[in-house]
C-alpha cells in the first residue's frame, strides 16, 4: 500500500518546548519510531509542518536598527524544509537500517489571483506589542491582527495548492524503493509567469498540499498525524464527542470540527472524494494502529447506492 503521511509541526516542537536544535533532534526520534513499523510493509511519503520553525526565522531580522530586514517567506520555507528534512532523514535511516531515505525540496504552485492574497488569515512569527506592530506594518507593509493570546501577529495569505511541481521526482524515488520526505510546510509557494517561477509571500496549508500530492501519486491512504487521538464533533462544546468513522459529507456537514482541525478534516475529505481511497486523522504515536483501524478517525467513501 502507498501511504502519504502528513506530520504536524508540533511533531518536532511540542507545545511548551524550547525552540532549540537538541529538542528537535530528540523529538524527531519519536517521529521515526512511530513511522518505521509502517515503512516495513508500505511505500511511504512523509510531508511535514514547519510553523514553529518558520515563525522563529520570520521573527529574526524584523526588528532592530542594525538588521537587514526579514527574509522572503518562500526562502524561509526552503530553509525550514532543508533543516527538518535533514533531521527526519537521519532519524529514519537509524530506525530503518538499509532503507533508502531521501529528503526532496519541493515547490507548490499557487494561482496569482487566488482570493487568499487579498485576505491574509494565517499567523506567522511572534506576537508583538501594539507600537512595535504598528512600526512593522509601516516599515514592511505587513498586515497584522490582534492575537487571542495577546499582542499582534503578522498575517499572511494561504492560497490553495494547485500543483506540487516535483511530484514526478517523488514518483521516481518511490519506484526505486526510497522513502521520501518532501512538501515541508506545504511546499515553497510559487507562481508562474510565462514559465518563470516566482516565490510569493504566503504559506500553503500542509495538509491540503499533502492531499493533493497523495492524489497525484495515486496513494491508497492519506494519514494525517497530530497531537490529539481523534477528530471531535462539536469541539469545545458540551456536546463534544470523538468521531471514529465518517464519510467526507458527514465530516463537513454533520461533525463540523473547529479550529486547526478544520483544515485537516477538509484535506482528508478531499482526498477521499477525489480518489475513493481512505484517509485518517489521529495521534502520532498511534500511527500504526490508525492504519490498521484500531485508533484515530477514519474517513471513507460513502458506499451507499443511489
Amino acid at each position: 500500500m502507498r501511504i502519504v503521511i502528513s506530520l504536524g509541526g508540533n511533531a518536532f516542537l511540542l507545545r511548551g518546548d524550547r525552540p532549540d536544535a537538541e529538542v528537535q533532534r530528540a523529538n524527531v526520534v519519536r517521529v521515526a519510531t512511530a513511522i518505521a513499523p509502517l515503512a516495513h510493509d508500505h511505500d511511504i511519503v512523509i510531508t511535514h509542518g514547519n510553523g514553529p520553525q518558520l515563525g522563529l526565522l520570520a521573527g529574526e531580522g524584523a526588528t532592530g536598527p542594525d538588521t537587514a530586514g526579514p527574509s522572503p517567506l518562500d526562502l524561509l520555507g526552503a530553509q525550514t524544509q532543508g533543516m527538518i528534512g535533514s533531521l527526519l532523514v537521519r532519524a529514519l535511516r537509524d530506525a530503518l537500517p538499509g532503507r533508502r531515505v531521501a529528503a526532496l525540496l519541493t515547490h507548490t504552485l499557487v494561482r496569482e489571483d487566488d482570493p487568499a492574497f487579498t485576505r491574509p488569515t494565517t499567523p506567522v512569527g511572534p506576537a508583538y506589542p501594539r507600537k512595535v506592530a504598528q512600526h512593522l506594518a509601516r516599515t514592511h507593509g505587513w498586515h497584522l491582527a490582534q492575537d487571542p493570546g495577546g499582542g499582534w501577529r503578522r498575517m499572511v495569505p494561504s492560497p490553495v495548492p494547485e500543483d506540487v511541481l516535483e511530484t514526478d521526482t517523488v514518483q521516481a524515488l518511490l519506484d526505486s524503493g526510497t522513502l521520501v520526505v518532501c512538501s515541508g510546510g506545504g511546499g515553497i509557494p510559487v507562481t508562474t509567469d510565462a514559465g518563470v517561477l516566482h516565490g510569493v509571500e504566503a504559506v500553503v496549508d500542509k495538509d491540503l498540499a499533502a492531499a493533493l500530492l497523495a492524489e497525484d501519486l495515486k496513494a491508497d491512504f492519506l494519514l494525517i498525524l497530530t497531537d490529539v487521538p481523534n477528530v471531535y464533533a462539536h469541539f469545545g462544546t458540551r456536546d463534544q464527542r470523538p468521531v471514529h468513522d465518517a464519510t467526507p459529507a458527514e465530516l463537513r456537514n454533520g461533525h463540523r470540527p473547529g479550529g486547526p482541525m478544520r483544515a485537516k478534516a477538509e484535506a482528508a475529505a478531499r482526498f477521499v472524494d477525489h480518489t475513493g481511497g481512505l484517509a485518517a486523522i489521529g495521534a502520532l504515536d498511534a500511527a500504526y494502529d490508525i492504519v490498521h483501524g484500531r485508533s484515530g478517525t477514519l474517513v471513507r467513501p460513502d458506499f451507499a447506492l443511489g
